[in-house]
């Protein structure tokens, strides 16, 4: 695991023990910090019962007074969660922050921070995946679900390669990156921030962070981010092409050209040659959960794009296929689909499921053949019902999971199990 020399003989609360938590608790530990430990789960906690030394108890019930820092989850809403208040003057930070304190102390290597409302994921997978390729020792954390801290340090000439949510950034202070990017911002994740602007504000961050003679790669494919390279002087625009080639096997469509030319600039920052760069471009697969083809049964395509949670990561599925099948719906983050309206003439019939199922059905009924399903099952068994051979039934919620699922992998793996109910 990850640790630095400068925890030792410090104390920190940390709250939330789902994976980065509980990594961040056991990295403290053998860091030398004493720490405090607590999440309301309790089977989250008992998981802890080997990790001597921590102690278990709820920040917020105890004095934070004269401790060193407070490691909240990023799913701890800042802008109303009592621990705000509570801690005072201690700082509140995250477990990317914790590796920034920890860089000094690890082999000589390269940090690039890869954040966006939508495809960070599939582009920190695909610029891990190039510098695998191509031999150069790399870790891959942050967002994508790896908890960094648990990783084992790179050799010198490593590149840590980390996917950062807003949330991770609004917890981070001194992560300087060799190479930041930004690939789009678009309205989300609006309940925790005052406006649109201040979670664009909070993206930007990355860069303030850089030192002189950094890298950065900002999209332009948005009139926010384009402003933000305004602002970033040494920025490389990326700017995607109207007629945008496929960049591999796995990369069709203009959001996957974005994520594909911005990880040619950052791994040609980082020394990479052309050639090595294609050939990553070329073996790349998808991930889970992200235009991923599940099945096909009776001549059905089944597509689990489980990974959109908004309407604008949602859009690009709909133009990547004809005669679809589109299970759409959960918990909204925002009141309308009209990014997705360009893609509205691929659908032949909606199927609306979880807490904006009747919402959905209202918004989507001018403009295609809609079915109230509510679960995920149900619509899996009506698409395939009414689907005939060369129809995608494509899930692809625009919505996030937590209506009905434990997060959007758990929803991906519900409509497989539904697909396998099929065969």
């Amino acid at each position: 695991m990850i640790v630095a020399a400068a925890w030792a003989g410090k104390k920190f609360a940390v709250l939330g023990l789902a994976r980065s938590g509980a990594a961040t608790v056991r990295a403290l530990l053998a860091g030398g910090a004493e720490v405090v430990a607590w999440d309301g789960d309790a089977a989250k906690r008992a998981a802890l019962s080997d990790a001597g030394g921590v102690a278990l108890a709820d920040p917020l019930a105890i004095d934070l007074a004269g401790f060193d820092g407070v490691i909240v989850s990023p799913g701890v809403p800042l802008n109303r969660h009592p621990i705000v208040a509570h801690a005072g003057d201690t700082p509140i930070i995250g477990d990317i922050e914790l590796f920034a304190q920890a860089r000094g102390d690890l082999p000589p290597h390269k940090v690039v921070g890869i954040t966006g409302t939508n495809g960070k994921s599939t582009t920190t997978a695909l610029i891990h995946h190039i510098l695998t390729q191509a031999g150069m020792p790399t870790r891959m954390g942050g967002n994508i679900g790896l908890p960094i801290l648990a990783q084992d340090p790179l050799p010198a000439g490593g590149v840590y390669v980390l996917e950062l949510s807003s949330y991770q950034i609004d917890l981070t202070y001194s992560l300087d990156c060799d190479v930041a990017v930004l690939l789009n911002i678009t309205p989300d994740h609006l309940d925790r921030y005052a406006g649109f602007a201040a979670y664009a504000a909070s993206k930007a961050r990355l860069f303030s962070m850089q030192s002189a003679g950094h890298a950065a790669v900002i999209g332009t494919g948005d009139a926010t981010s384009a402003a933000i390279t305004d602002t970033v002087p040494h920025a490389t625009r990326i700017a995607i092409p109207v007629d945008a080639p496929a960049y591999g096997p796995a990369l069709a469509g203009p959001h996957n050209a974005q994520n594909a030319l911005t990880a040619i600039a950052v791994c040609e920052a980082l020394g990479l040659d052309p050639d090595t760069i294609r050939a990553g471009l070329q073996t790349y697969r998808a991930l889970p959960h992200r235009m991923a083809h599940v099945a096909d049964v009776n001549g059905v395509a089944y597509v689990d794009d489980s990974k959109a949670t908004n309407p604008d990561s949602t859009a690009p599925a709909l133009n990547a296929f004809a005669r679809i099948h589109w299970i759409v719906g959960g918990l909204a983050k925002s009141d309308d689909l009209e990014a997705c309206r360009p893609g509205f003439g691929n659908v032949v019939h909606a199927y609306t499921i979880g807490t904006a199922a009747e919402r959905f059905a209202a918004l989507l009924g001018a403009d295609m053949p809609v079915t109230i399903a509510n679960t995920l099952d149900e619509a899996v068994k009506l698409a395939a019902t009414a689907a005939r051979p060369g129809d995608t039934v494509l899930l692809s919620p625009a919505c996030a999971s937590f209506d009905q699922f434990s997060d959007f992998e758990a929803r991906g793996r519900a409509f497989a199990a539904a697909v396998g109910a099929l065969q």
